[in-house]
């Protein structure tokens, strides 16, 4: 099928221009901070000390990246975050999904009342004391599980993956209980699988929201051992000198070196799921964000 050219005025090429000019600038006042970030960490003592590293590495050294892996301490923050990520992540796509379905449902008693009461919640909470008091009283500080239980249920998310429930066709559900099948299964095995983009979109915001989490550890955790990644980038700023002085290195490394290094390595893990999930991402969200 042959498809047919449409020839672009002046003003178009104009504002094609203008767009790329606008966007490449953006991209790169995002992209070069992140670039020196990673050349501090790769670069010698004197280079950071002197500050003539810019996004290039000077001295190229790996003593910077060999401390923060092998401290015990990153390790522990580490295995900390992932775990909280992924089973935060997991248990807040089920529960938000599970919410959204009924209320998908057009013909649900009550449902706008329901769904007014959820969306209060968006603009109006308890505020930050009443909720610490609320954790204390349900034993939940220095838990790992008051990273993840309070935000089982994002409203915004539900309200996405609601739309995306609604925009599917009604006649796979009517067939489905004509042959027997229980909400349980049609949810499970017909509309989550159908769902995936949606999913796929808010697992990206909702994994990254927990892994980068800094005031729920650091009002709730004060356990070393419980310790999450930007607490432990927090403290390693005020102790770098001491966290080089422990781990007997030779090497020439310096305090901003070592942080750097750390915040590459904190990063690095969630940037890499990201392309994996980024051909399900504006699909998801185009869909799920418009209602049908």
């Amino acid at each position: 099928m042959s498809r047919t050219k449409i020839k672009m005025t002046k003003e178009d090429i104009g504002v094609d221009i203008f767009a790329y000019a606008f966007m490449t600038i953006l991209a790169l006042l995002t992209l070069l901070p992140f670039m020196n970030v990673v050349s501090k960490a790769l670069s010698a003592e004197w280079a950071v000390v002197s500050g003539n590293v810019g996004i290039i590495p000077v001295g190229f050294q790996l003593d910077s990246m060999k401390i923060v892996i092998a401290s015990k301490e990153f390790l522990t923050a580490f295995g900390n975050s992932a775990l909280v990520t992924f089973v935060g992540t997991l248990l807040t796509l089920l529960v938000t999904g599970m919410t959204a379905y009924p209320l998908s449902k057009r013909n649900m008693p009550g449902m706008k009342f329901i769904l007014f009461m959820f969306v209060f919640t968006m603009f109006f909470n308890g505020g930050m004391i009443p909720t610490y008091l609320l954790m204390k009283n349900l034993h939940l500080l220095n838990k790992r599980s008051v990273l993840i239980l309070p935000a089982l249920i994002n409203i915004y998310h539900m309200l996405i993956i609601k739309n995306y429930y609604e925009s599917l066709p009604e006649s796979l559900e009517e067939s489905a209980k004509l042959d027997g099948a229980s909400n349980f299964t049609i949810l499970f095995k017909i509309i989550i699988p159908l769902s995936i983009p949606v999913y796929a979109s808010i697992t990206v915001f909702t994994s990254v929201m927990k892994w980068n989490d800094y005031f729920g550890p650091m009002l709730y955790i004060n356990s070393p051992a419980l310790k999450t990644l930007p607490l432990y980038l927090r403290d390693l700023i005020a102790e770098a000198e001491d966290v080089i002085s422990r781990s007997n290195n030779l090497g020439d490394v310096s305090p901003e070196g070592v942080t750097s290094a750390a915040i590459i390595a904190s990063t690095v893990p969630i940037l890499l799921v990201y392309p994996f999930l980024q051909k399900y991402f504006i699909k998801g969200m185009l869909i799920g964000s418009v209602k049908g």
